[in-house]
């Protein structure tokens, strides 16, 4: 595995691979977005230049536009992955399909070259299956957006060699990410095992009639998610103390929600309410209105972490 990383290819030009492309050129990186198709690179371009306007706008980029836009180059051709250092996949959550991008690329890459995939739900060893030397291959999972959240998760599959999660580790760090390194290949990984875990309460909540969104996602934002920017689960029981914590779960445990369905939620979806994408989910949206909710949540994502960063 190459020491020193230089050539970034980012694979999937969608909302994802986009974004990383940018983060990565903002960083000083030079980076080829890679795609299959052309249509897609040229929607990649105008994103990229709105995004970069945006931020110019704000006051948030270190260094002209144009110096950022010039170091992501396009591609449609499989050729750039022949000088490529660094590859992070984004493309469809399909197994068939990524089997298909890595057993194509794995002609060109070099032995040395870091393979990567954004994966939030399949098992990284299982992607790994149609990968020429698996050591080099981790999981390297963004949250959405991933320019302003902090969180990379490195997975470890079965057959990856600590020397390319380290390394990746240290890139993620180099962005200015807080990473952690997941050491055994779980569903979800750590993130969306948490978050799920509350999701399905919360649906149970809503289920019993004990309270409806607006009270559940407000007990969530001015209690949990106030005190967890600031302190995990964990360090929140050792503060409170674990005897405390204990004897809470030895009662409440047993009546918290184990169902593997949510009547709730499949209910929504078969209604066609599929949240802001629809106009209409567990609150209905106006024109425009999710799009403003997406703007708030950026601005206030982004003086959090000023606040947070050093921590």
């Amino acid at each position: 595995m190459r020491q020193s990383i230089q050539r970034f290819v980012v694979a999937g030009a969608g909302t994802m691979g986009v974004t990383l492309a940018r983060v990565f050129a903002q960083n000083g990186y030079p980076v080829t977005l890679w795609n299959r198709r052309e249509v897609s690179l040229t929607k990649a371009r105008e994103r990229i230049a709105q995004d970069l306007a945006a931020l110019e706008g704000k006051g948030l980029l270190q260094e002209a536009p144009e110096a950022i836009a010039g170091r992501i180059h396009y591609t449609t051709e499989f050729s750039v992955y022949e000088s490529a250092d660094f590859v992070i996949e984004n493309i469809a959550e399909d197994l068939t399909v990524k089997h298909d991008f890595y057993r194509q690329i794995c002609q060109y890459v070099s032995p040395e070259t870091l393979l990567t995939t954004n994966t939030s739900g399949l098992r990284v060893t299982e992607i790994a299956q149609a990968v020429t030397h698996p050591e080099r291959f981790c999981g390297m999972h963004w949250w959405n957006p991933p320019d302003l959240m902090p969180l990379v998760e490195i997975t470890k599959g079965a057959q990856t060699g600590d020397a390319a999660a380290q390394t990746v580790h240290a890139l993620a760090l180099s962005l200015g990410k807080k990473p952690v390194i997941v050491k055994k290949d779980i569903l979800g990984i750590i993130g969306n095992r948490l978050q799920y875990a509350i999701l399905r309460e919360a649906l149970h909540i809503i289920a019993l009639g004990a309270a409806g969104p607006e009270e559940v996602d407000a007990a969530m934002k001015y209690s949990l998610g106030f005190r967890y920017a600031v302190q995990g689960p964990l360090e929140a029981a050792d503060l409170g103390g674990l005897d405390i914590f204990c004897a809470v779960s030895n009662y409440l445990y047993p009546d918290l929600n184990t169902d593997q369905r949510s009547e709730v939620l499949n209910d929504l979806v078969a209604q066609g309410r599929l949240g802001v994408k629809s106009g209409a989910g567990f609150y209905d949206y106006a024109p425009g209105e999710g799009e403003e909710k997406r703007r708030r949540r950026d601005e206030m994502f982004q003086k959090l972490w000023e606040i947070l960063k050093e921590n």
